[in-house]
Formats: structure tokens, C-alpha cells, sequence
């Protein structure tokens, strides 16, 4: 759940706790009340190094409740996207990833437009190779900062209920400001994969398919199942050796349950009750999820419950991968992602070549 590409800075956070008080500058209800970032797996100098030779457009539009979104856009092209998965690194998968502007006289009407929605504590930037990838199957692609993210505003996080709102605002706006065509697509990785859902649902007949990466079907038990995987894992640091100790005493038994409570009062909404299973069930859109049999952020026996959920739903569990591999995976998944969006866009038909496992 809580982070699309790099949920390990949840532990840097954990990690980074002030021992020499009791209490610590930035506790985990803090943290889960307002999440923010921008993305560490492609870093905003990289991102903006790209940029500055593609062409594209971007701006701010505003949200459900008044919050700036930004957002950055692609038209359909060929941006020669030289693309490649290294492996797991040591942190984050590792990938080289290049593109250049697409000649004029290839560029073509867009078949449609997907809006990209990433995870937690990242940002529109961590897409970038769908963005591009997307783009050149012939597509607009338009990627968002969800509210806390990025380069948009702050608002009172939903983990999908108010980022749901917030896109159905967002494609109002950019509707009225031109920037759709066609039919419309979302794709969203983790966090944003719940938010994809739960505007999905909003959304209706407005909205042709979803492709959902990794989403957790319920927020309270998607938290109480990351963060002691999170503190689970081995001191990288000196600091760690006393910081997880510290964190791991902290949060253990009733103390993450106290602090998923208080983020409930911070933010006015029961985690335990934000049930994206249950909006999946209202969503009359096609839904494609995926999942990687080796989550251990948010383990596959959610995506499999989400599935189960909404039995119009299609299923897609991708074997060897986990949370922070799966989305980077351009290379195993690209084929079914566009098949998926193509069949939507010529038939309106949920019933899908895709294949049950990967």
C-alpha cells in the first residue's frame, strides 16, 4: 500500500526519530496523517533533466476541496523510449531509462487519455516511464500529484477516499481546459491504485478502464501489516542499530494500533473503514488488478481479496515480484497493461486476453 515505488522511506522516517527524547519530533500518526514526498526512485533532477528535452505540458488545476494539483502531460508520439530493468538494487529496483522529442510529422491524435496516480510518498515523477511508455501506444498521458505530493497542495490525506475525489475534480477541470481526449483510462501503482479505484466509482460511465498495481484492500490492515515488515528489516546504518530498536519497541503491540487512532482523529476518518474492496464492487468501469506474488508491504492475499470483491474484476498476480519491483517491470507488464487499455477502447468489454498469472 502506502507507497508506490520506494515504501522504504517509511523506514527512513521510523529510522529518523530524535532518541535523545521520549517522544519523537515526528511520530508514525504524523507521518500517516500527512504523508508527502517527492520521488527518491527517479529523483526530481533526473525527472527534470528528461523534461527539459521532451516536449510536454503541465500546470495546476484545483482539487475537491480547494487544493492545488499539479500535473505534467504527454502527447502521443514516438519518444524512442530506450527502457531497462537492472534488477534489484540494494534500496530501489534499478533501471537506465532515456527518450527523446518525437519528430512532428509522427506525432497523432490521441486515442484516448490516461491518468497516471503514483503512491505514497512519491510522486508523478516516479511514472515516468509509464508516462512515456503509454504515450507511445498513442495516448495522452497526464500524470498527477496526489494532494501532500509533489509539487501540489496540502490537504487532509484520504488514503483514496479524498485523492478520489480530488482526481474526479481534476478530470472535470482539465476536461474544461481541453487537455482530455477521447476515452478516458486511469492507472495507478499502490496508494494510488486505491485512489484510482475510489474515483472509479465516482467517475461511472465517464470512465473507460482502471489498471491497478498493488493496492491494499483495506487502509487500517494495510498499515498494520507494513510497518512491522518495514521495522522488520536489517540496520543499514549506525543509526539504526539504535533507531529500529527504539521504533520496534514503540510500535510493537498496542502501539501502532494507538497510532493508527490517532491518526484517525487528526485526519476525522476510521481507517479501519476505508474499504476499497467495497468501492471496487460499485465500479462499472473495467478493472485490471495486479499484484506481485512476493508483496510483503502489502501482501498478495489482499490483492487476491480486492479480486474476490469484485468478481467482474480481472486478476492479474505476477510472480518474483514484490512491491517495489512490480511497477518498474515495463518489461513483463507493458504488453498486458496495453492490450488491456485497447480492448476497453474497441469494445467497452471487460473480458480480457490478460491471463490469470504472469
Amino acid at each position: 500500500m502506502l507507497r508506490s515505488l520506494a515504501l522504504a522511506g517509511v523506514c527512513v522516517m521510523l529510522a529518523g526519530f530524535a532518541l535523545s527524547s521520549p517522544v519523537p519530533p515526528l511520530s508514525l500518526s504524523e507521518r500517516l496523517a500527512a504523508p508527502g514526498g517527492t520521488s527518491p526512485l527517479v529523483p526530481t533532477e533526473r525527472i527534470d533533466a528528461l523534461l527539459a528535452r521532451l516536449p510536454h505540458q503541465q500546470g495546476s488545476v484545483t482539487g475537491s476541496d480547494g487544493v492545488a494539483l499539479h500535473w505534467v502531460s504527454f502527447e502521443p508520439g514516438d519518444y524512442r523510449l530506450d527502457y531497462r530493468y537492472l534488477g534489484k538494487g540494494k534500496r530501489f529496483p534499478e533501471f537506465s531509462l532515456d527518450a527523446s522529442a518525437p519528430d512532428i510529422e509522427t506525432n497523432t491524435q490521441p486515442r484516448g487519455t490516461v491518468i497516471l496516480l503514483h503512491g505514497w510518498m512519491m510522486d508523478g515523477g516516479s511514472l515516468m516511464p509509464w508516462s512515456l511508455e503509454l504515450a507511445q501506444q498513442g495516448y495522452r498521458t497526464i500524470a498527477l500529484d496526489l494532494r501532500n505530493h509533489g509539487r501540489s497542495g496540502h490537504a487532509l490525506s484520504g488514503y483514496g477516499t479524498r485523492e478520489g475525489e480530488d482526481v474526479v475534480a481534476a478530470l472535470r477541470a482539465l476536461k474544461n481546459e481541453g487537455q482530455v481526449t477521447g476515452p478516458v483510462h486511469l492507472l495507478g501503482v499502490s496508494y494510488g491504485a486505491a485512489t484510482a479505484i475510489f474515483a472509479a466509482r465516482e467517475l461511472g460511465p465517464q470512465l473507460r478502464s482502471v489498471v491497478a498495481m498493488e493496492s491494499f484492500d483495506n487502509a487500517g490492515e494495510a498499515i498494520r501489516t507494513m510497518v512491522p515488515h518495514m521495522l522488520a528489516r536489517p540496520a543499514e546504518r549506525w543509526s539504526d542499530y539504535v533507531a529500529l530498536p527504539l521504533a520496534r519497541w514503540q510500535y510493537g503491540g498496542r502501539g501502532l494500533d494507538e497510532a493508527i487512532a490517532t491518526t484517525d482523529r487528526k485526519l476525522g476518518l476510521n481507517l479501519d473503514h476505508v474499504d476499497v474492496g467495497q468501492a471496487l464492487a460499485q465500479v462499472p468501469a473495467c478493472v485490471l488488478l495486479i499484484h506481485g506474488r512476493d508483496d510483503e508491504h502489502i501482501p498478495v492475499a489482499q490483492g487476491r481479496a480486492l479480486a474476490a470483491a469484485a468478481p467482474h474484476a480481472r486478476y492479474l498476480e505476477v510472480a518474483a515480484e514484490d512491491h517495489l519491483t512490480l511497477p518498474m517491470r515495463l518489461d513483463r507488464l507493458s504488453g498486458a497493461v496495453n492490450t488491456w487499455f485497447e480492448q476497453a477502447d474497441d469494445s467497452g468489454d471487460c473480458a480480457s486476453t490478460v491471463t490469470a498469472s504472469l
